[in-house]
Formats: C-alpha cells, structure tokens, sequence
C-alpha cells in the first residue's frame, strides 16, 4: 500500500510540472533575413499580451520593416505595410494604427540595449506606445561622455545606472530612447538579423529599397518551457 501511494504522488507531482506554465512567453519573427526569438518581458504585462494577442491573430503576418537606420534599429509592424495600396514603392510608411494605444510601463531595469524590442509611438504627453508599431534595437556603443551628455540633455537628469552604463559601453544600445519609449522584450536569439535588416539599402525616409515583410510565431508552451530551461543561470 505503502509502495502505491509513493507511486501516486509521485505521478501527480509530474503530472503538476508538465502542467505549470512557463516562466516566459517566446515569440519568433521570421524574415528572408533569418529569424529572431524573442522572450516578452514580463514586468510590461499590457505590452506583453498586447503583442501576443495580434500575433496569434496574425496581424503581424505580411507587414514589413519599413524603417530601419543602422547602428540605430529596425521598426514594423504598420498595418499599411501589407495593403498593395499603401506600400506601393517610395511610398512612406508609419502611420498605421489599430485604434488604439498602451499606457507606457517603463521600469528602470529594462533600458534600451541592443536586441531589446521596444514601442514605436506618436508624440504624446503621457507616452502612451502604439497598439501595434515596434522597433529592434542595433544600437551602437556609448561612451561616458556621450551618456553624460544624454543625462544632461535627452534624459532630462535622468541618471543612467553604473551597471547600466557598463553595458551601453561594452555592448551598445540606444540610451537616449530610456524613460521615453516601453521597452517589452529582447532578442535571445538570431541577432544577426537585425544587424543584416538595418544594413539594407533605404531610400529617403529610411525606408529599405527591396521590401522586407515579416511573420511573427507565439512559441507554444513545451517550446517556452525548453527556452526557458535553455536560457536559465547554472544553479550553483
């Protein structure tokens, strides 16, 4: 009896890890470029579930990157994009919507390194994001003087954090866009994209020359939990 109780609880004890959800939600954007896997952040719930929500609608299948400036970042998502209509070329692009857009959820752990995926927005008081636009940071690397310069200016006396400042400078990003636009992701794999999208030719309005449409996959949840198994620190 004993040995069948054992049995028991260890079944509904596996039986419970299968079904805990992941600690993360996965998305892939697939372009002729390669592909990007990107985990949601979630400290921006409404920009998380936002994005979920039309991808899994497929809102995001066909749109193009219609923005993209080098050492800088790759910005979609414009329903326009896809309407033959619209997109025709040289037209410019950007001005899309979904009727609708987020509260801004900045966070002072989340800042705009490269690879972090972040709200496209009009200028409005509250920074409120688009419903639907986004960008990819490429960024570039900063130097102290340039964040100094930043904090004095752009940021308006917001203080870049020390551990925040090492990364800009080792790795890069785009500091300037901190505390003024959500950022909600970030790249956890295939940034080369990125860097191969923003190295296209573009005309004037930065648009790239030769379209570059995108499709956009919500990982299922075996595929989160292995990410997130993946992506784990080694437990000491």
């Amino acid at each position: 009896m004993k040995k069948i109780v054992t049995l028991i609880l260890l079944l509904l004890s596996i039986a419970t890890a299968f079904a805990r959800p992941p600690k993360n939600q996965y998305v892939r954007i697939s372009t002729s470029y390669g592909s990007v896997i990107i985990r949601l952040y979630n400290q921006t719930p409404l920009h998380r579930d936002n994005f979920i929500k039309l991808a899994k609608k497929g809102f995001y299948n066909g749109v193009l990157f219609h923005r993209v400036i080098q050492n800088f970042m790759i910005q979609g998502g414009d329903p326009d994009s896809k309407d033959p209509n619209k997109a025709k070329p040289g037209a410019e692009l950007g001005n899309g919507d979904v009727g609708y857009t987020i509260p801004a959820e900045f966070r002072d752990s989340l800042f705009h390194k490269r690879g972090v995926l972040a709200a496209a927005r009009d200028d409005n008081p509250k920074k409120a994001s688009s419903g639907c636009q986004f960008y990819i940071v490429e960024g570039k690397r900063l130097n102290d003087a340039k964040m100094d310069s930043l904090e004095n200016g752009r940021l308006k006396g917001y203080k870049i954090p020390a551990w925040q400042r090492e990364y800009y400078k080792t790795v890069g990003g785009t500091a300037q866009l901190d505390h003024g636009y959500t950022v909600y992701g970030e790249v956890v794999s295939g940034i080369d994209m990125v860097d191969h999208i923003a190295a296209v030719p573009k005309d004037k309005a930065d648009r790239p020359l030769t379209d570059v449409p995108m499709t956009v996959e919500v990982l299922s949840k075996r595929q989160c939990k292995q990410l997130d198994k993946l992506l784990s620190p080694p437990t000491l």
